[in-house]
């Protein structure tokens, strides 16, 4: 069994890059600035991450200090901290257009927030899929929910971003509306291959959110990305969960009821699928922490739950969500 938590190795993982191959189309709703076929997610994050704590030396001791308050939060909680309650987390909408196609429509926004509704309380159609090896790890309502706060929209000269941040800026982008209170989620096109990054608790205010490639925003015809399990996932770093596989051959992802992966799984794998790690575990490739295609994954395991739940207590990172002191 994996241990929970440990020390955590700054130098894994801050912001999480998530690309993008290709593209074909078929779908509810016409978006795409890129018409070939989509092979598989990768990611690219090392860069961002040394930049990261090169410009802030400060953000290793507060990510330090939060992985602290989780652990002892995982360790000591039985329940979920909001199982008798909810916390609702107001989504502003920053969309950045080049063309009429990159300035999504209200609607493709709105299916966005009821995919992240359905995947965090448990309610997607799809989760009926979990086989039954994880039917006793599953999350079930995470207690979390997400509400439109507002949508701004701006045009822009720039044909696509990188992860260098641009997007958040309001020389270049569209400066995030307050932070501290409400998650910030950008839409537009990102260059490289990228379908998304999402910053974890601890970071600077001013860059603090979720970038999604307008194409992925949810309900598209961006196949395989088309379900808006990109916003799942990235949301999923938002609140301080790690790649299942640990961003390592057999690596830590903090979560003790998550099984080993020798690394990201890509596509849709049968669901019996074994890593060679020790012990030879099945790995949960279904979950939204892994790299398969949006049909395949469906589901948050308790100890993911657990993890994104510590984040709302005192100390956690996203306390100023819920008023924890």
């Amino acid at each position: 069994m994996k241990r929970i938590l440990g020390l955590f190795t700054f130098c894994t993982l801050f912001t999480i890059g998530c690309k993008k191959v290709s593209e074909t189309v078929s779908g509810p709703i016409a978006v795409g600035t890129e018409t070939v076929a989509l092979t598989h997610r990768t990611c690219a994050a090392q860069d961002v991450l040394l930049a990261q704590l090169a410009a802030d030396p400060s953000l290793a001791a507060r990510m330090q200090a939060i992985e602290n308050v989780t652990a002892n939060f995982v360790t000591s909680h039985s329940e979920s901290y909001l199982s008798n309650g909810v916390v609702t987390i107001p989504v502003v909408v920053n969309v950045l257009y080049n063309t009429s196609a990159q300035n999504i429509s209200q609607v493709q926004i709105q299916s966005q927030i009821d995919v992240l509704n359905q995947d965090y309380s448990g309610t997607n159609g799809d989760i009926s899929n979990v086989p039954a090896i994880f039917i006793g790890v599953k999350a079930g309502d995470t207690h979390i929910r997400f509400v439109l706060d507002q949508v701004v929209r701006k045009h822009t000269n720039k044909a696509s971003f990188t992860t260098n941040d641009a997007m958040k800026k309001a020389s270049s982008g569209i400066a995030p509306t307050s932070p501290s209170t409400k998650l910030n989620m950008w839409s537009c096109n990102m260059s490289g291959g990228i379908l998304g990054y999402a910053q974890f608790p601890g970071g600077n205010p001013a860059t603090d959110g979720v970038v999604i490639d307008d194409n992925a925003f949810g309900l598209t015809n961006y196949i395989p990305y088309d379900k808006g399990r990109t916003a799942t996932h990235e949301v999923g770093h938002w609140l301080n969960l790690r790649h299942i596989w640990g961003d390592a051959n057999c690596g830590n992802d903090f979560v003790a009821d998550t099984p080993l992966h020798n690394s990201a799984n890509y596509g849709c794998p049968a669901s019996d699928t074994r890593s060679t790690c020790s012990g030879n575990p099945v790995m949960m490739t279904m979950n939204y922490m892994d790299y398969t295609d949006d049909l395949c994954m469906y589901m948050f395991s308790a100890g993911q739950n657990a993890r994104m739940n510590a984040t709302f207590t005192a100390g956690g990172g996203r306390t100023s969500f819920t008023g924890a002191q």
